[in-house]
């Protein structure tokens, strides 16, 4: 079955595929390490410019382990859920401490690392190291779903089987399935899409179950949650003033960044659990990192 989809869509992806630095042939293990965690819950358009400016500073793993987990999230900036910067200069010091620099290739090594699951790591294995691993994201799963499966979407969580075709998929040569992989990703976020998808653009269209099947049931829309005056804003803006200042602040000059104290001193709460700010004596909160003066101490 692998060879009657294989071909196709390898081909349209030669033709139709985006230029992506994580992408070239050149590009360092670091770099498609970091453009995966970039890419957690977030749109390539955003993470294209975070990933050119975090590369740019920081080009291997040593580099940003020097560097203070303060550093990171400030340069994070508003890349959204930014515990994944936090994760990332903690495995950006494993790495230098247990892997001599470089990013390990291995998938139990990889999974070691903070933040890095099933999906990152067998993306990692793949794309930077020609390894031969099914590579299961959400694009991934859409058109394997509609395209053997007959469905529109596929389950809430990855089962067995799911995994198991996935791989049975998959060309025999490591390289080749890797490009295999990021084929079909790329068909899924550019052709075969949640909402709205191309099927007169789709290179496998003609073999699609879930389009023999007449599409049945449609697509169904996911109701977006209102981010106007919730947590995650408030988080914003609290983070927005830690990143902004350049070491701990008093807790009351956050004040100005959110007017609800029960929800500012809720979230705040939050953050500190989280670690991704940190409570100084003399009631002083700052990034994590970041030193207060011995005066304030």
């Amino acid at each position: 079955m692998s060879a009657r989809f294989e071909q196709p869509i390898t081909a349209w992806y030669a033709a139709s595929s985006r230029d992506l630095p994580w992408r070239d042939p050149e590009a360092s293990a670091w770099s498609i390490l970091v453009s995966e965690i970039m890419l957690q819950q977030t749109p390539v358009s955003r993470v294209l410019p975070a990933h050119r400016a975090w590369l740019a500073r920081w080009p291997t793993p040593c580099a940003l382990a020097a560097a203070t987990p303060a550093d990171a999230v400030r340069q994070w900036d508003r890349l959204g859920y930014p515990r994944r910067a936090i994760r990332l200069h903690a495995s950006a010091r494993i790495i230098a401490d247990r892997h001599g620099g470089e990013v390990p290739g291995s998938l139990p090594a990889l999974l070691e690392l903070p933040g890095v699951g099933a999906y990152t790591a067998a993306a990692v294995a793949s794309f930077a190291f020609g390894q031969r691993h099914p590579v299961l994201d959400t694009n991934v799963r859409r058109v394997l779903a509609r395209l053997i499966g007959g469905q529109g979407l596929p389950a809430g969580s990855v089962s067995a089987a799911e995994t198991a075709l996935a791989e049975s998929l998959l060309p025999a040569e490591g390289r080749r399935a890797a490009r295999w992989s990021v084929a079909v990703m790329e068909l899924g976020a550019l052709v075969c899409t949640s909402a709205r998808p191309s099927c007169g653009a789709c290179p496998v269209a003609a073999d699609c179950s879930w389009r023999l099947r007449g599409s049945p049931a449609g697509v169904p829309q996911r109701r977006a949650q209102p981010y106007a005056g919730s947590d995650r804003q408030c988080r914003g803006a609290l983070l927005a003033a830690l990143r902004s200042a350049s070491g701990p602040v008093p807790a009351t000059a956050l004040d100005a960044c959110w007017t609800d104290h029960r929800q500012r001193t809720r979230v705040l709460s939050a953050l500190i659990t989280d670690g991704l700010a940190v409570a100084h004596p003399g009631a002083l909160v700052g990034l994590p990192g970041d030193k207060a003066d011995s005066a304030d101490e």
